[in-house]
């Protein structure tokens, strides 16, 4: 049980941190190519994707307890990347470009942390069907 529950924090923390790096490095200097910068941003974007469908997954799941502790660790872990995002997009010295997506990404954890715990709230409170009630698939 110990291992299910870390890796449901690693799986959203891991996704959000590889999200944002991998925007970051899209914009940040160096010499990268067009075709190299459009490349980071779609795996960027694609990773987002994965990110939202994994918040989605871990906050529809259905458990005994109600809200959990790796439920409080996502929402933490969330909450601290965007106030992270934001720490270094006002305090660090960087290109127009990497701010932005500084700007950007703060606002995608802070909307992913309040979505995480609107949609985990939703499923604690609705009951569960009864899998008496629920009619059988016909094949």
């Amino acid at each position: 049980m110990e291992e299910r529950r870390s890796a449901r924090v690693g799986t959203v923390s891991g996704l959000a941190l590889l999200a944002g790096g991998t925007a970051v490095a899209a914009v940040a200097g160096g010499t990268h190519s067009i075709f190299a910068t459009i490349l980071l941003g779609m795996l960027a974007v694609g990773m987002g994707h994965a990110l939202l469908t994994e918040i989605r997954r871990q906050a529809r799941r259905r458990s005994l307890g109600g809200w959990a502790a790796e439920d409080t660790a996502n929402t933490v872990l969330l909450a601290s990347w965007a106030a992270g995002a934001l720490i270094v997009t006002t305090l660090a010295v960087a290109p127009t470009m990497v701010r932005a997506v500084g700007v950007m990404l703060t606002f995608g954890y802070a909307v992913s942390c309040i979505y995480f715990v609107r949609e985990r709230r939703r499923t604690i409170s609705t009951p569960a069907p009864d899998p008496a009630t629920v009619p059988a698939e016909t094949a």
